[in-house]
């Protein structure tokens, strides 16, 4: 045993060493590859990285020149430079190196779009279909949205599966090695064996699929400028739990930068009526990638994330925060002007019958006296009106057409901004698999928030057919029941608590005493909504829908990057 151990700690000190190796090497001997590099033109990047990275005469560092990614992907090397290879760098350097690697070695809109969810902290499940052996590969460590944000030459594909090799030596026998003796024998379709090691297969892959020199970067490069985003923009999002979120934010420059701005932000929360006010800072890097933060960051702040459009008129994206960032607004931005603008109801499901039934409208430069929800639905009064909020009473005719409906102002549409229905006929949790970490004394917790959403069938009165009607998050009441895995199941009792908003908050780590064999407080349990009331069946039938939620161990190695921020 003691034998084995110190194998294992030789051979990960060697593999440390190569992969610190591996760092100063140019790119292979390869004109064609070594032509592709992108020239270093800032002084404070050469000075900071020039120790390791060789510069040719065309100003061209190994390594360096031979890879592109998100500010993410620059931030994670700068900081990995730093900690293991004595880099010394201070904050403001460390920036000023950050923008001008995300500026001059960055992603095109269409290459950094795909892996948004990556940056973004999406919480999905993301299949990429291009190549399965290769997705497999790399799942075994971290997202395939880290892979997809990264373009590289051949060499530099091989030089970062040889960094991982080293840092990491167990990747061989985890993803990188084919596994079992070399098989001899044609398989059952008749093709001869394979045996290929996976590593090889994903170079190949990645080299073909995300390549340093493609058209898209060609041409945004060339485009590539600050944008002019100062102004007033009407802000339309969405938030798991809360239902959908209206405001407005104005953006002004940040001193003389061009690519930095302040933004003030005011949002209110339509179900609830919650207003919130907050102020942040703002750096959009390679002319369309937002990143910011703007509230108290011990409180109700939020990282932003969002993606500039081409035509400077949207930007789109997400704002997150908490330890996992598990809570996050799916936001967009539009720039306002003279026109109407439309950007959502507080309710958008209309029951037939319905009269007197109050409705916010929210937008910009709203006109009350020319708001049209088609067929049937009649504003019956306008209580009160702004340019940007309209508090309607309407009128909805027990015949009116059932299904999703435009809504017009002034000109202006919101297409299936509001919903005719006559009845629910069924509610469904969102999400259908949720996953929630205990942790509090040594690791932080992740929550998991739930909500129902009701569904009528519309005009077939059959589930899940092409005319089912999204009626939007519903009031329901919220339980937990046992997921049965294991016999004796108590996960129940132990895995944490869910409030009366579907907020579920787990338990600590352990172990308990009080569970048995003492151990940690995870498990596998149902989240259960139950609708009975009004609005449901004639009989008012209860409905309800469940979710699966896991609880499981904290997370005790984070791959990705967070702190990508002015």
């Amino acid at each position: 045993m003691f034998a084995i151990r110190t194998w294992a700690v030789v051979t990960t000190l060697m593999c440390a060493a190569l992969a610190q190796e591996q760092e100063k090497k140019p790119p292979a001997d390869n004109k064609e590859e070594i032509e592709q590099g992108t020239p270093i033109t800032s002084e404070i990047v050469r000075k900071s990285c020039s120790p390791c990275h060789k510069t040719d005469e065309k100003m061209r560092m190994s390594r360096i020149s031979y890879r592109r990614t998100t500010p993410e992907g620059w931030e994670q090397t700068i900081k990995r430079m730093m900690s293991l290879n004595g880099v010394q760098l201070d904050p403001a350097a460390a920036r000023q190196v950050l923008k001008y690697l995300s500026n001059n070695l960055g992603l095109a809109p269409e290459e950094a779009k795909p892996a948004a969810f990556e940056v973004e902290h999406q919480m999905i499940d993301y299949k990429y279909t291009a190549d399965r052996d290769t997705e497999q590969t790399c799942i075994k460590c971290h997202s395939m949205g880290r892979v997809i944000s990264q373009r590289r030459t051949k060499s530099e594909w091989e030089l970062l599966i040889a960094m991982h090799r080293g840092y990491y030596p167990f990747s061989d026998f985890q993803a990188f090695r084919r596994t079992g003796p070399r098989r001899l024998e044609a398989g059952p379709d008749g093709r001869p064996p394979d045996n290929e090691h996976p590593m090889d297969k994903a170079i190949k892959h990645l080299s073909t699929a995300f390549p340093l020199k493609t058209p898209e970067w060609s041409a945004w490069s060339a485009n590539m400028r600050a944008p002019k985003l100062a102004g007033r923009w009407m802000l339309s999002g969405y938030q798991l739990g809360k239902g959908p979120v209206y405001g407005f934010v104005t953006i002004r420059p940040n001193g003389d930068a061009d690519d930095e701005f302040v933004t003030d932000e005011e949002l209110v929360y339509a179900r609830s009526g919650k207003t919130e006010h907050r102020e942040g800072k703002a750096i959009v890097y390679t002319g369309f990638q937002w990143r910011g933060r703007a509230g108290d960051p011990d409180k109700d702040g939020m990282r932003e994330v969002m993606f500039v459009d081409r035509d400077l008129r949207e930007i789109s994206g997400r704002w997150f925060n908490g330890a996992y960032d598990e809570t996050g607004i799916d936001v967009k931005l539009t720039r306002v002007g003279k026109d109407t603008q439309v950007a959502g109801l507080d309710r958008k499901a209309l029951r037939t019958g319905s009269s007197s039934l109050p409705v916010s409208l929210y937008g910009a430069n709203l006109d009350a006296n020319a708001i049209d929800f088609g067929p049937g639905v009649r504003v019956a009064r306008v209580v009160s009106a702004t340019p940007d909020v309209v508090k309607l009473e309407v009128e909805v005719a027990k015949d009116a057409p059932i299904g999703n409906r435009d809504i017009y102002v002034a000109g202006a549409a919101l297409p299936g901004g509001a919903v005719v229905y006559n009845k629910i006929d069924a509610i469904k949790v969102r999400p259908d698999a949720g996953m929630a970490r205990i942790g509090g004394i040594t690791f932080p917790k992740q929550y998991q928030q739930f909500e129902a959403i009701a569904y009528s069938y519309g005009a077939d009165g059959k589930p899940d057919t092409k005319d089912d009607l999204d009626l939007g998050p519903i009031e329901v009441a919220w339980s937990v029941e046992e997921y049965t895995a294991t016999f004796g199941d108590d996960d129940k009792t132990y895995v944490g608590t869910l409030d009366d908003n579907g907020l579920f908050t787990p338990n600590v780590d352990g172990p308990n005493p009080k569970r048995r064999n003492h151990a940690d407080n995870y498990g596998d349990v149902w989240v259960v909504a139950t609708l009975k009331g009004p609005g449901t069946e004639k009989d008012a039938r209860a409905l309800r829908a469940r979710a699966h939620l896991l609880v499981t161990v904290p997370l005790y190695m984070r791959f990705f990057q967070r702190e990508v921020a002015p």
